[in-house]
């Protein structure tokens, strides 16, 4: 059997039953089954007890359900809502105010939780109704909710980065801290769309919208002062990597240790709660590492067909050049994004791509950064983006129509910001240049 034919027949009932609604490690394990009596024989299913085991208990891995409970014991306990006033409270008197309020707490969100879906979710139920209520145009604000979303998985912690690293074979931590000036360059281009907006349509906001003043029911130094703790998180998880000084899972070890404090400061900390966030972080960690061990397995599978070898040889026999085929690469995932769970794609693109990345040369961290970006504006991008059903979830009276339009502009921002990482590499590359 040719090997194109091998890898077209792997990915289209792979993508089959995806579409079946079966559990994306059900999936994989069923083609990893199949692939190992084809091609391997009964006596291999050894190596798949080994690649389960070997994944499983990778190191790197540990910083998976540390981001994840960090993030939890933070929303569930109530302690973000500090930072609700106090980013209300430093937004000041300008006009789209509730948007670029939206926009600081989305990066800030992003910089506790990595999850997209979360914070598209937290914003719609609290931000979003108040936005409505003083009469703020509904598609921006819901553009704005998502945008800042989506920068979630983008700066880190980053469940998808660690993910990307691990089976890509990339530094972690380079991976993580590549994304954070991306992510604040996006976060700056969607508060200067929106602000140029109502500079130019001023009914998108309410005509009294410049003169908001802030609660000041208590002073602003000790409104800002409760927000040090949430600082001191963000820097034991970007500043300790970025300085040398732990490794992810370690910085992740002093984020949940940082997050039990601020909870316990606040008087938020609670046994009910902890007991809620360690068995919710337990579910999703152990579904993410069962995804991961079987794509390792789908990605060897590949390797004894000699279908990767094979594709890797064809790309570098091509004439194209190296930003055509970046393109087509790239125009593959955005594309199947949108009909396909990003995690489900991410780990059937990765075995594939990986052989051409290092065919043609391509600076890894750049590359996996421009795909993890390109893999997150699938949370935003209709008619299956995650995030604005996550939003739809808790805002159920908005029309999905409203919701697909309202993104449409931010996924045009994301692209353009990828075009910037491509043409500037420096901004992704830069900072994890700082760690060697």
């Amino acid at each position: 059997m040719e090997w194109w034919a091998i890898l077209l027949a792997a990915g289209a009932v792979l993508f089959a039953l995806f579409l079946t609604g079966m559990p994306i490690f059900l999936a994989f394990l069923a083609i990893n089954v199949g692939g190992v009596l084809v091609f391997l024989g009964p006596g291999a299913f050894g190596m798949v007890v080994n690649s389960v085991f070997d994944t499983t208990t990778t190191a790197t891995l540990t910083a998976i359900p540390l981001f994840v409970l960090m993030g939890e014991i933070l929303f569930r306990s109530g302690s973000t809502d500090v930072l609700f006033e106090a980013a209300d409270r430093v937004i000041g008197r300008i006009r789209g105010r509730q948007f670029a309020l939206s926009m600081l707490l989305a990066t800030v969100f992003g910089a506790l939780s990595g999850s997209n879906m979360a914070v598209a979710a937290m914003m719609g139920r609290t931000i979003y109704p108040g936005m409505v209520a003083r009469g703020y145009d509904r598609k921006l604000s819901i553009g704005m909710i998502l945008g800042g979303a989506s920068l979630a998985p983008i700066i880190p912690p980053s469940v998808l980065a660690i993910i990307i690293a691990t089976l890509a074979n990339v530094s972690v931590a380079g991976l993580l801290i590549a994304g954070i000036l991306p992510g604040l360059m996006l976060a700056a281009m969607f508060l200067a769309y929106a602000l140029l907006r109502c500079r130019l349509n001023p009914g998108l906001v309410p005509a009294h919208d410049a003169g908001q003043a802030a609660d000041a029911r208590e002073p602003t130094w000790l409104l800002l002062a409760r927000c040090l703790p949430f600082g001191l998180i963000i820097f034991a998880v970007m500043g300790f990597i970025l300085a040398g000084v732990a490794t992810p899972s370690e910085s992740a070890a002093t984020g949940v240790a940082g997050a039990i404090l601020t909870a316990a400061l606040l008087g938020r900390l609670r046994l009910d709660m902890l007991r809620e966030s360690l068995f919710q972080s337990a579910w999703i960690a152990s579904m993410i590492l069962l995804i991961m061990a079987s794509s390792t397995m789908f990605s060897q599978l590949l390797a004894f067909s000699g279908a990767t070898g094979e594709l890797a040889t064809l790309v570098a026999e091509t004439s194209w050049p190296d930003w055509a085929l970046l393109l087509a690469m790239m125009a593959i995932v955005f594309v199947c994004c949108m009909f396909i769970d990003q995690v489900a794609l991410m780990l059937v693109v990765i075995p594939i791509y990986l052989p051409v990345v290092e065919t043609v040369g391509f600076d890894p961290v750049w590359f996996w950064l421009l795909m993890l970006l390109n893999v997150v504006v699938g949370g935003i991008t209709p008619p299956f983006g995650y995030a604005m059903f996550a939003f739809k979830g808790v805002a159920p009276e908005t029309d999905m129509r409203d919701i697909f339009r309202a993104a449409l502009p931010f996924v045009g921002l994301f692209l353009v910001g990828m075009a910037v990482v491509y043409f500037v590499p420096g901004i992704a590359t830069w900072l994890p240049a700082l760690l060697d």
